[in-house]
């Protein structure tokens, strides 16, 4: 994470989880869809995906600790055989288990103090929205 002047004079980055599964049944978000997000400041903030989904947020407060988990693959475990030994046809090699399954590697990237739950936008609030040019699409990710 970047350092900005900002964080220097004692602000700090606020991290927020936007939860789309009340409208995950209703429409179909398609994959790497450009999505623009704006009114963060605001009480219900606007996201807009692939041009044609309109949505509005409100925040609920977490209980408890909320804490985002990133996952990578981990390295395969390799076992060295060490040591003199007759029996020990290996000595010196690494030996890698095939019948090993993948492990994964979690490592803490945030906590959390705010969800942005999102529902669809009706009608008639569509048309009140103001469409800012100046916001650039971003693409969501999806793994």
């Amino acid at each position: 994470m970047a350092t900005t002047d900002a964080n220097m004079e004692g602000e700090e980055d606020e991290y927020v989880v936007l939860d789309l599964d009340s409208v995950s049944g209703q429409v179909h978000i398609p994959p790497n869809a450009p999505y623009v997000l704006s009114g963060l400041d605001t009480l219900n903030p606007i996201l807009i995906i692939d041009g044609k989904i309109k949505l509005i947020g409100e925040y609920d407060e977490t209980i408890g600790t909320c804490i985002v988990l990133s996952e990578d693959d981990a390295p395969p475990m390799i076992h060295e055989e060490t040591g003199p030994s007759e029996t020990n046809l290996f000595a010196g090699k690494s030996i890698i288990d095939p019948n090993q399954v993948p492990k994964k590697q979690i490592k803490p990237v945030c906590q959390l103090q705010k969800i942005l739950r999102f529902k669809l936008l009706s009608e008639e609030a569509q048309t009140d929205i103001v469409h800012d040019s100046t916001i650039e699409p971003r693409t969501i990710k999806r793994n």
